[in-house]
């Protein structure tokens, strides 16, 4: 019971260090995918550093290097999808979309897992549904950073269930690392074929240059090694409707620092408690179950 706590108490901090990665998102001017490219190249270094310090193995077979490496696709398509969806609408917008990676979980894990679906996860994901449906209705002017939002909640998703296979077999670190590097390689080849490498890419203020280090090595290399290891012990479901928190924070951070620009409607912040409830409502069950 008392690793049981350890673990989701080590969870918590990280969704809480996610929730600043909106912030961080809107404070760095770049475009999404310029901001991504960064973000992953910082990720990488920090954590090969992590890897030769602590004397860990770089190894892989081919098989298991392609699978990381469509992984990691997957997850660069993520980071784009949702600082898309913060960049053309808001951070509260682009959290509340990324909400859906429950019900997305839900359907995902057992498939992935060979179980059967467990009903109150179905059901905590319809309400979020529910919820999200809500805020669309409210919040048409946003229309394109909702749909960003929700692709970015499918892709953590989708990652987040094949992590939970792949580090059955493998080491967290060596699946952080390749993962990131097959993204990096594959967001790379995509800007260069479209022309978007030139000097403006490289161009980048020295706040930008800072708030990416931030992101790249506090919010980016650390977490991901941990969530990947938590995946051990908790699964998958758990860990997307977590990470529900991380609206809740974003959101609360974002209207502390730009308050008119991230005021939204009352029936937004309706749709948002209603998610937070579900959240207590999964810990509820779980440690009855548990018990």
């Amino acid at each position: 019971m008392k690793n049981i706590t350890r673990h989701h108490l080590l969870l918590q901090l990280l969704v809480f260090i996610w929730g600043w990665t909106p912030i961080l998102g809107k404070l760095i001017t770049v475009q999404a995918l310029q901001l991504v490219w960064f973000r992953i190249l910082i990720a990488i270094v920090s954590i090969a550093i992590y890897l030769f310090v602590g004397k860990h193995r770089y190894k892989t077979n081919k098989k298991e290097l392609l699978r990381l490496t469509a992984v990691g696709a997957i997850i660069a398509l993520h980071w784009v999808a949702f600082y898309h969806a913060i960049k053309i609408s808001n951070v509260a917008i682009g959290l509340a979309a990324f909400s859906m990676g429950t019900l997305f979980t839900s359907i995902l894990e057992p498939i992935f897992y060979k179980r059967r679906v467990v009903w109150y996860e179905l059901l905590f994901g319809l309400i979020i549904i529910a919820a999200i449906t809500t805020i669309f209705k409210v919040e048409m002017r946003y229309a394109t950073g909702i749909c960003f939002g929700i692709l970015g909640a499918f892709t953590s998703s989708l990652f987040t269930v094949l992590n939970g296979v792949l580090v059955r077999n493998i080491e967290p670190q060596i699946i952080s690392f390749y993962e990131l590097s097959g993204g990096f390689v594959l967001l790379s080849i995509y800007l260069l074929l479209t022309g978007e490498f030139d000097q403006a890419f490289f161009t980048i203020s020295t706040n930008d240059y800072i708030w990416l280090l931030v992101l790249g090595t506090v919010a980016t290399a650390f977490p991901f090694i941990a969530s990947t290891n938590l995946l051990k012990k908790i699964n998958p479901f758990t860990v997307s409707l977590s990470l529900n928190m991380e609206t809740v924070y974003g959101i609360v951070f974002a209207f502390v620092i730009w308050r008119k620009e991230e005021q939204m409607t009352i029936e937004f912040y309706i749709a948002t408690l209603v998610i937070l409830a579900t959240i207590f409502a999964n810990g509820i069950i779980k440690s009855r179950m548990v018990r």
